[in-house]
């Protein structure tokens, strides 16, 4: 019979923060994986818990996945756990429990610690509705591509940062999104954490000037359903009418459909769109009722 792999969320810096169930589970697995052992041995011992570890982080991620899942295929249950926080949450562990799926081996996560989650209550800004980014990638272009996607996002945006990066993430930030409110959060859990509702403007400043310390999460407002509204309105003011009835026709649309989307689109009623184009053609042209 085949073992489990337990997905078990630790501290993002608190010790306070871990859970029984988790406690337990590292107590009666029969071996933890843990992202950096050398970090996970000073949880373990504060815990009292003797069960062995290996390795398992992103630069032998697929080629350890597999031995994991042969001794969990014998058998073994397995615990896996990151530095801190939940795995599978930039990290590795999502390979690894893919894997597991594809082998048919059973997988089960024990909540706990986020810091995308944590960072997120704590920023005074939308909960509602959220995009987690983790980090933005060191390539030049995927970079772009990625903040440019950001860009229209109406959901609160999440992000991890190092601090040694944070002064020309914020730049590219404010290039790509403007001057947005936000919150970083430095420290979560921890005795000196700190959360600074402000601006990235105002942010750039103060880290221009002090040096950034501790890992960040920046939690980023997103933009206004009315803001995006009136970009994409001017934007359409910025063509014809004919030339943006013209875009819908080529879609397929029916001239009266595609007179309804124009006027939706420019925020207008569609008795504008047509008296204008009424207005613009010759007498009996336009075949379309007002109706």
């Amino acid at each position: 019979m085949s073992g489990k792999l337990y997905l078990c969320a630790t501290p993002i810096g608190n010790l306070e923060d871990i859970t029984l169930r988790v406690l337990r589970t590292l107590k009666e697995v029969d071996l933890i994986a843990a992202e950096d052992t050398r970090n996970s041995i000073k949880l373990l011992n504060h815990f009292e818990i003797k069960t062995p570890m290996t390795s398992y982080h992103e630069y032998n991620k697929i080629d350890k996945a597999y031995t994991l899942i042969e001794k969990m295929q014998s058998g073994m249950n397995i615990a896996l756990i990151t530095d801190a926080g939940t795995p599978g949450i930039s990290d590795p562990g999502e390979e690894l429990a893919a894997m597991c799926y594809d082998a048919g081996i059973e997988v089960t996560s024990l909540p706990g610690p986020a810091a995308c989650i944590t960072a997120l209550t704590l920023s005074g800004l939308s909960t509602r509705r959220f995009a987690f980014e983790a980090f933005l990638p060191m390539d030049k272009k995927e970079r772009r591509e990625i903040l440019d996607e950001l860009v229209n996002e109406t959901r609160t945006i999440i992000m991890y940062e190092a601090p040694h990066k944070l002064v020309r993430t914020l730049k590219d930030l404010k290039e790509t999104l403007g001057n947005r409110r936000m919150t970083l959060c430095r420290e979560l859990t921890k005795k000196h954490e700190t959360a600074f509702h402000t601006t990235i403007d105002e942010l750039i400043i103060r880290y221009e000037n002090e040096k950034p310390l501790g890992e960040c999460v920046l939690v980023i407002e997103g933009k206004s359903r009315q803001e995006l509204k009136e970009e994409e309105m001017a934007s359409w003011e910025e063509i014809s009418i004919e030339e943006h009835m013209e875009i819908y026709e080529k879609q397929g649309f029916s001239r009266k459909d595609a007179m309804k989307k124009v006027a939706k689109d420019r925020g207008v009623s569609k008795r504008e769109i047509y008296q204008y184009l009424v207005l613009s053609v010759p007498d009996g042209f336009y075949p379309l009722s007002q109706g």
